[in-house]
């Protein structure tokens, strides 16, 4: 069996076991843990690997990839850091600190990774792709475009990039307007489509601010924090819904979703009965 992480990291304990001293041992069973989700004992691997071979860039980068899933992006970067000092030409650490950066708000610290990883391999789609999120971020929508673009010739079956590209096209119609509340509620859409509910959220935060008076946003926003099983928050949401539109019978039924998930059953039937009565009426 070609994906057996169980008996690969077995193995990996055999060798360990026999030579306790095997850096490669411990990163190759680091990197089984990490297939199987076990980011935090991949990372004890990583930091054996690491003490037995200082200098191994490839330990740091996994190290800051497992430490990047659990959320320490800081730790992370400081990984991506020492494995580009290693090796300056580490395409994949630049691509990953890019990310992290990302993810801690410094989207010009993110460009300027992804350039240094274009700059090494012009045929990554994805280098593209997140440079252009970044870009969107910072107001330079038709920058965006053009890594969306650019994506596109690279990797042309893939659908989130055409989708982001479609989400920027018609905010990028507005630029005297960075602000604009539309811009923060298409990308929450998007992201929603891609499952990114956590970043959706933020965006339709963004939107909230900006336009406090539209439905459809503090629709949309429940839905997202219903799905990350916020179902409370997501209940305020429809509630601020109803009260700006009484007719919105989608906003009745998912408000009685909600509280059924946290046992308001009879809420729940009448959430459904209202979307009957009022039939489906959307955005």
């Amino acid at each position: 069996k070609l994906d057996d992480y169980e008996g690969a990291i077995a193995d990996f304990d055999r060798a360990i076991e026999l030579n306790p001293n095997d850096a490669d041992a411990y990163t190759n069973r680091r990197n089984a843990k990490s297939e199987l989700g076990g980011h935090e004992g991949a990372i004890a691997d990583f930091d054996r690997a690491i003490e037995l071979k200082p200098n191994n860039e490839g330990a740091y980068y996994f190290r800051g990839d497992a430490k990047s899933k659990l959320g320490d992006h800081e730790g992370a970067i400081a990984d991506f850091d020492r494995a580009i000092e290693l090796k300056p030409d580490y395409a994949e650490a630049y691509f990953f600190r890019g990310i992290a950066k990302y993810k801690l708000g410094d989207h010009e610290g993110a460009i300027a990774d992804y350039d240094r990883v274009i700059e090494l391999n012009p045929d990554d789609a994805y280098a593209y792709y997140f440079r252009g999120n970044a870009q969107f971020d910072l107001g330079d929508h038709e920058g965006a475009i053009a890594d969306y673009n650019r994506a596109i010739d690279l990797k042309p079956e893939d659908a989130k990039v055409y989708f982001s590209r479609g989400i920027v096209k018609p905010v990028s119609q507005f630029p005297e307007q960075p602000e604009d509340a539309k811009a923060y509620f298409f990308r929450g859409i998007a992201k929603s489509k891609l499952g990114d509910h956590e970043s959706a959220v933020a965006d339709y935060d963004r939107a909230i601010e900006l336009k406090p008076d539209n439905e459809g946003t503090y629709y949309s926003r429940g839905n997202a924090k219903s799905k990350l099983g916020d179902h409370e928050s997501a209940i305020a949401d429809y509630d601020r819904v109803i009260a700006l539109n009484p007719n919105y019978a989608e906003a009745y039924f998912f408000r009685g979703n909600a509280k059924s998930k946290l046992g308001d059953h009879e809420d729940a039937i009448c959430g459904l009965l209202h979307r009957r009565g009022l039939g489906h009426l959307g955005l």
